[in-house]
């Protein structure tokens, strides 16, 4: 055995990156290659018996075929302590597993990348819960955002994460879009400036977690404000509006990865757009990092836009306009053997692809150090903490004050309406709490203080009268909590609201106004994601 077989270059930290990329491609089957333009989405468990998650954005793999795929390598690894509840250490030393599975028992031993969502912190049980994207922007404080991405940086890190799906560059101009929460706000330079400082926390200088900037582009000027709807306008207006903040966190912040939307541009949909993730993204602003698909947004191809016929003409579309990975399965990557075989696609194009992801997992040290340290995962740290609440603090907006604030002592004050005691409703709909109900699931938000419970606290139980008013929804149930506007795919022209239309605890409430000297009326609204419309 010569010298290079034992000693190959690609494991050599000493050598170039390049050198590294170009000799593990070289060894590469096309299986391999493959593997790595995708990831999968796993319940993962400590003693190596992972199974897959299944459902509409990932489908269902019994243990045989799943063992099959992991031993070609894989690019990614979905969302391995965030998709259900479970304690960070045994979170990690699951990852743990999976990652020693990829280094020690696959031919050539490349590491798999971890992503998870980190849009109001670091979406797993126990990370610290930070405001939404909107109290971002109403702080008006790029320093303090930078020191929140910061923080959400240092928590990713301490789990084994690469890649956070953070943050929303979509600028908010239709208040129907039912994400507008997760945007900074309507204005495209505040949109910049606020998410620039937010990935220069996150990823730090070394560049060492990656953020994701998304919703690439103009995902929030849909038609009718509706989820995954096209996007009507002309390429001034796209490019002014719209892909200012992302061309400013690429330029000014070194943005490691992008994420294309899922509605079309004037009938062209953004996963197969070689026009915005390859001539705009990678040829005019020099964007060297990773381009990820929405999840399922390669399927849509095939399954919505009606562009695609099968899911390797989808494939082949999407990688061939500038897509690296296919998030969060690999429903139609693992197709790009057909692909390749009809010649929709080369070999070529899939090695300009898979040396983009080896540089990347090179760069981040994956090679040297693949496991992350269960005994040393501090998340929910005092600073951490603290920097949320200069946050939350600095991101309350008074429009009119007659006199009233503060609150005078000895006042009675009538605390009113259906978010004044809802934990749920002070969390954005990526914190992971709120973000679990989708999936039947619970999660304790005991650290949570309602308005009601703090203005008990501040002012005395005794001053305080308390009266509900209504409801926004009389039963909390997976799919209706956190996106009432959204309907199921098999839809009708019969469509029955899920938001309450209860009268009877409005008196109670008129008389709790009647007996204070101040009413605080707590109200909202609930953001849309799901399904097929907001």
């Amino acid at each position: 055995m010569s010298n290079e077989q034992k000693n190959p270059v690609y494991k050599d930290a000493a050598q170039p990156v390049e050198a590294r990329v170009s000799d593990l491609l070289g060894r590469m089957t096309i299986e391999e290659k493959i593997g790595q333009l995708h990831a999968v989405w796993l319940f993962l468990e400590e003693d190596g018996n992972h199974r897959t998650r299944s459902d509409q954005f990932t489908g269902q793999t019994d243990p045989e075929t799943l063992k099959a795929m992991l031993s070609s390598g894989l690019g990614q690894v979905t969302r391995p302590l965030g998709t259900r509840s479970i304690d960070a250490a045994e979170g990690v030393r699951a990852l743990n597993a999976l990652q020693k599975f990829m280094v020690e028992e696959t031919r050539l031993g490349i590491p798999v990348m971890s992503h998870e969502e980190c849009l109001s912190g670091l979406m797993i049980k126990g990370a610290t819960l930070f405001p939404s994207s909107l109290s971002f922007g109403a702080t008006f404080n790029p320093d303090l955002i930078e020191k929140v991405g910061a923080a959400i940086g240092q928590e990713s890190r301490a789990i084994g994460c690469h890649q956070g799906l953070a943050p929303v560059l979509d600028v908010a101009r239709d208040a129907r879009w039912g994400r507008t929460e997760e945007s900074i706000g309507e204005d495209p330079y505040l949109t910049g400036v606020i998410a620039s400082a937010y990935v220069k926390g996150l990823q730090g200088e070394d560049r060492g977690v990656l953020a994701t900037l998304k919703h690439y582009a103009g995902h929030s000027a849909s038609e009718g404000g509706r989820n995954h709807a096209p996007v009507h306008m002309g390429w001034r207006e796209l490019n002014d509006m719209f892909m200012l903040p992302f061309e400013m966190a690429v330029k000014l912040a070194n943005a490691g990865s992008v994420m294309p939307a899922y509605h079309d541009i004037d009938g062209e949909p953004v996963h197969a757009s070689h026009h915005l993730m390859t001539k705009v993204l990678r040829d005019d602003w020099g964007f060297d990092g990773l381009i990820v698909a929405d999840y399922v947004g390669v399927s849509l191809l095939y399954q919505h836009h009606g562009i695609a016929e099968t899911r390797a003409e989808a494939a082949a579309l999407s990688f061939n306009a500038g897509l690296d990975i296919e998030l969060p399965g690999d429903d139609c990557a693992k197709d790009l053997k057909e692909a390749l075989s009809r010649g929709l696609i080369t070999e070529a194009k899939i090695d300009e692809i898979v040396a983009r992801i080896l540089r990347e997992k090179f760069r981040l040290g994956l090679f040297e150090k693949p496991y992350a340290d269960d005994s040393k995962i501090a998340l929910q740290r005092q600073d951490y903490i603290d920097v949320a609440r200069q946050t939350a603090e600095e991101s309350v907006t008074i429009l009119d004050n007659n006199g009233i604030l503060p609150l005078a002592a000895n006042k009675k004050v009538a605390v009113i309406g259906p978010t004044a005691d809802d934990p749920l409703a002070l969390l954005g709909d990526y914190a992971f709490p709120v973000h679990l109900i989708h999936n039947e699931a619970q999660e304790e938000v005991e650290s949570v203080v309602t308005p009601l419970a703090g203005l008990r606290a501040r002012l005395g139980t005794e001053n305080v009268i308390y009266a509900r008013g209504c409801n926004i929804l009389d039963e909390r149930k997976a799919g209706a909590p956190v996106f009432p506007g959204d309907v199921d795919d098999a839809t009708s022209l019969e469509q029955a609201s899920s938001l309450s239309t209860r009268l009877d605890m409005i008196p109670s409430a008129v008389e709790a106004a009647k007996n204070a000297d101040v009413a605080i009326v707590c109200v909202g609204d609930l953001s849309g994601i799901f399904q097929t419309g907001t």
